[in-house]
């Protein structure tokens, strides 16, 4: 590529996995109103926003139509309140492996960068891991409106970076997301199997094979 000026990176599966703690609290949600999920299931929430996740769990369960927008509001609620109280105990050691190494590489080499994340609670999450400061911008997804594969929040994210496409790389580890970054016309990273990441530029197995160089020779 021209040239990286800014790389912005999903949360979950990227920075730090919490993807078991939101399964078990879907979990704890459908067994309220009788619906199976299981691990599998939760693979197609990935980087889907709270309230189209609950969409999705009553159309699996066949309920749907059982709820009201009230009902539905306060039942996403009491899914995010559960999750809350499982993360509390996250801390700087459930940093995914090289992440910390990488973004002090990108401050040194003066690469901004931005958390494109559907959580609500992104926020919160760097906090405890004791990063927030170095990303630049937190896109606050209580803002946006579509969720992945719609490119809205990674839009979002170069608009508050004041940087063009061209010039920025999206990294994530779901294909929703792979299909995001893409559709805001970046350059996408994908963590994970390339099986399910193939519309990715590059696919890298874990975090830890995050490189600079690697990454300005995208395209090139």
């Amino acid at each position: 590529m021209e040239k990286l000026e800014g790389i912005i990176f999903d949360l979950d599966g990227v920075i730090t996995d919490t993807a078991e703690f939101h399964y078990l609290a879907w979990k704890k949600l459908a067994d309220k109103f009788g619906i199976e999920i299981d691990r599998d299931f939760n693979e197609t929430l990935k980087g889907v926003s709270r309230t189209d996740s609950l969409e999705r769990i009553l159309a699996y369960g066949g309920r749907s139509a059982d709820f009201d927008a009230k009902e539905k509001a306060e039942m996403a609620e009491w899914k995010n309140d559960v999750y809350k109280e499982m993360i509390e105990a996250i801390q700087p050691s459930d940093i995914l492996p090289g992440i910390e190494s990488f973004l002090k590489e990108l401050k040194e080499a003066g690469i901004r960068t931005a958390i494109a994340s559907a959580s609500k609670n992104a926020e919160m999450i760097l906090c405890s891991l004791g990063i927030r400061d170095q990303f630049d911008y937190v896109v606050d997804a209580a803002k946006i409106t579509k969720s992945k594969p719609d490119p809205e929040v990674f839009l979002k994210a170069l608009e508050l970076l004041g940087l063009s496409a061209e010039v920025c790389i999206g990294v994530e580890d779901a294909a929703s997301g792979v299909d995001a970054i893409k559709d805001a016309k970046m350059r996408a990273v994908g963590i994970g199997s390339i099986d399910i990441l193939g519309r990715a530029d590059l696919v890298l197995a874990s975090t830890a094979d995050l490189q600079l160089e690697q990454l300005r020779n995208i395209g090139n």
